[in-house]
């Protein structure tokens, strides 16, 4: 085990307040300690000095639940590739290192304090189609339908989401295209959501555009930063999907689904 010596360059913020960076040194941090693990050892020596910790969310720190968000040296999640801010260790950086820590910068994410991001524009995108409404049983129900090998791979491939919201702040335009896409196109390639496939196209992309997420240009930059290696194609298929689901949708064909909407 060796230590370094960093120099933090750390965003603090209060709600709508200006921000400002805040020079914070932190010496002899254990390499072998998580990002995370490094912001608690300087938050105890901020706390013992009588000083404020600096704010910023977590909560299972497995790379699971996607809520260590934050810029580290102008990258979402940190230089590691496919990595969240919690599994990424300090024997990444060397010591007399300077690391510029700030949250993700977005309008549709306002900060709350320093690091964290109100991201529940994500929650309500999904409220708007992210779920299926036809009965599917038990878990011990799970095999009795069917599904091929590639249509559940690929399902699965979608659902590695965690909706950190790195994809967002990635992107030069603040798009929400890959969480979206992600969310949307695993139900809609499996069987028990096809009911609801054209509603749940439409009224997922319409709450991304109302929440103030920017347009996707095709620069690829939210497949690089994204933890879980989503790829863009999902993109392209949500694309497919919501031209086929606005046609229907003019010419009055857009099914109505008990439990769905109107």
């Amino acid at each position: 085990m060796s230590l370094l010596n960093l120099h933090l360059k750390v965003w603090r913020q209060n709600g709508s307040q200006p921000g400002h960076f805040q020079d914070i040194e932190a010496p002899e941090i254990p390499d072998h300690a998580s990002f995370l693990e490094m912001m608690d050892i300087v938050n105890e020596r901020l706390i013992s000095k009588g000083e404020d910790p600096v704010a910023f969310d977590h909560d299972c720190r497995e790379g699971i639940c996607g809520m260590c968000s934050m810029q580290i040296n102008g990258v979402p999640h940190g230089p590691e590739k496919a990595t969240t801010t919690c599994q990424l260790h300090m024997r990444k950086f060397r010591t007399g290192d300077t690391i510029w820590i700030e949250p993700f910068r977005a309008r549709a994410f306002p900060v709350l304090k320093d690091l964290m991001v109100d991201r529940t524009a994500f929650d309500r995108i999904q409220q708007a189609g992210g779920f299926v409404t036809v009965r599917t049983g038990a878990p011990q129900d799970a095999n009795a339908l069917p599904i091929g090998k590639e249509v559940a791979d690929a399902a699965m491939d979608a659902a590695e989401c965690i909706g950190c919201g790195a994809c967002v702040a990635a992107c030069k335009n603040a798009s929400a295209m890959l969480f979206v896409s992600a969310k949307a196109g695993q139900l809609n390639s499996l069987p028990q959501g096809q009911p609801e496939k054209d509603r749940r196209t439409l009224g997922m992309v319409r709450q991304m555009d109302k929440e103030g997420f920017g347009n996707c240009t095709n620069q690829y930059e939210c497949e690089a930063a994204c933890p879980k290696g989503i790829s863009v194609r999902w993109i392209t298929k949500l694309n497919r999907d919501y031209a086929i689901a606005s046609v229907k949708e003019a010419f009055g064909n857009t099914p109505k689904v008990a439990g769905g909407g109107d």
